[in-house]
């Protein structure tokens, strides 16, 4: 029996109040909702994003990029889609990127044994692990700020160290790689891929991980209602004390 087809919900109203919300940062909106949608589990409705962003263009006005731009927004969309891999699920993040493959022009990907945008190849398998370790633990320090020795030890602390080593390498060789997408922008895809789990003990951290990584509160608040925006149009909502279960969250979202 073949799966279930989910109606659409990302409406061209719903893209068009994220696309012009004034304080999202420029060249953000798409793969923001792309994160989203993949951690709600619609590839399908990423696709919808990305061929519509390859219209519209990366802000608030409707102009179609040119060809550098739009290869500039495939790879920041296929980008933040892995660095969502660690925290929402590497299957989530296979489906969402092969869907975004299926909509995107040839001339806008990057194949395997050439160019890399973001050097992953080169950084696994010719550059030290203590390095790429070290730069890691430098992105998480930051993230963290005051309190990131105490977080990487409750890690560590877990019961099995190999939690820690996990955080490690997720983010020495994923998250602090800024080839392509900057501190700031990782800070939103990992908000982005938070709220819809509701998970608010990660997420108030990865909130002010954002302004410490230099977005502005207006910023990473704009971020945060988008991606309740979209969350709520594929039907989450906050369920109630006693219900045992359900499509929403427990509580009010973490905020500032």
């Amino acid at each position: 029996m073949p799966p279930v087809k989910l109606p659409a919900f990302v409406t061209p109203a719903l893209l068009s109040s994220i696309r012009g919300h004034p304080q999202l940062p420029h060249h953000s909106w798409y793969f923001i909702a792309g994160v989203t949608l993949s951690a709600l589990n619609r590839p399908d409705e990423i696709a919808n994003v990305f061929k519509h962003a390859l219209e519209t263009g990366p802000g608030r006005s409707d102009a179609k990029p040119e060809h550098d731009e739009q290869l500039q927004m495939a790879r920041k969309m296929r980008e933040a889609l892995v660095k969502a891999a660690p925290i929402g699920g590497l299957p989530k993040a296979i489906n969402a990127l092969f869907a975004v493959k299926a909509v995107t022009p040839p001339a806008l990907l990057d194949e395997p044994l050439a160019y890399s945008p973001t050097s992953r190849p080169v950084e696994v398998y010719d550059v030290p692990s203590s390095r790429i370790l070290h730069r890691g633990q430098t992105f998480f320090d930051k993230v963290y700020g005051k309190v990131s020795k105490r977080v990487m030890g409750q890690m560590d602390r877990s019961g099995t160290e190999d939690l820690g080593i996990t955080a490690r390498l997720m983010y020495g060789y994923i998250l602090s790689n800024t080839s392509v997408l900057t501190a700031a922008e990782s800070s939103f895809v990992l908000v982005a891929g938070l709220i819809p789990q509701d998970v608010n003990p990660q997420l108030k951290g990865h909130l002010k991980g954002a302004l410490n990584n230099g977005a502005t509160v207006e910023e990473v608040k704009a971020v945060r209602e988008i991606v309740i925006r979209i969350c709520e149009a594929s039907g989450m909502t906050q369920i109630g004390e006693t219900v045992p279960g359900g499509w929403g969250w427990r509580g009010e979202v973490a905020n500032l």
